[in-house]
């Protein structure tokens, strides 16, 4: 969901540049002058440029709004290439109409503190200050999942990552185990969403390419 990496980039695209930048968000017809082309239940690719200057996971996603002005659910994108900053996902507009799109990136906290947890408590480094760190972002974490049972088992999580009766490794095991990562799939902590300008998307009952 989410990587580490320093990186330093300039460039030019279609996007807002905040704390986190988005560019190149496609597909653009003109620089999103003339509305992108799709087809009513048929998916389409869209990509964008993410990246974040330090150490810190980012993420993204894609948010389709119907031409009633209602947006969807927002859908994952994920690192096309290793290293290559550019992000992409497949969405799928349901209805013809003119559409818009557009992509939202954002700091991935629990991510951020996965990759450091993965290192630091198998080397004995900093373990006890690690797992009470990742209980309160769990715990935060938990406030943004609907109440019901997957508020109750990243809770939990965030109980056993602070539960310094059990030996650490089933701590940090809590806090890995695939219903807890299920949960947050579906519902991640967002920090510093940064949103690129919608782009036009009409969407037609016809096969139609972007570009035409």
């Amino acid at each position: 969901m989410g990587r580490t990496k320093t990186r330093t980039r300039t460039g030019t695209g279609a996007g807002t540049i905040g704390r986190i930048p988005v560019r190149d968000v496609q597909p653009a017809v003109a620089c999103g002058r003339h509305p992108a082309k799709a087809v009513a239940g048929e998916t389409f690719e869209v990509t964008a440029t993410v990246f974040r200057e330090g150490h810190d996971a980012v993420a993204a996603n894609v948010v389709l709004t119907d031409p009633d002005g209602r947006p969807g659910p927002w859908t994952p994108m994920h690192e096309l290439a290793a290293g290559s900053d550019r992000w992409g996902a497949r969405v799928t507009p349901h209805s013809v109409g003119h559409w818009t799109f557009h992509v939202e990136a954002w700091s991935d906290p629990v991510a951020t503190w996965r990759h450091a947890a993965r290192i630091k408590v198998p080397a004995g480094l900093d373990v006890g200050l690690v797992l009470e760190e990742g209980g309160e972002l769990y715990e935060r974490a938990a406030a943004q999942v609907p109440e019901g049972a997957g508020r109750a088992t990243v809770l939990a999580a965030a109980e056993a990552l602070r539960d310094d009766s059990l030996p650490p490794e089933s701590r940090l095991a809590a806090a890995f185990a695939a219903n807890v990562e299920g949960v947050l799939g579906r519902y991640p902590l967002r920090d510093l969403v940064t949103s690129s300008d919608p782009l036009p998307l009409l969407v037609e009952r016809e096969r139609a390419l972007y570009g035409s």
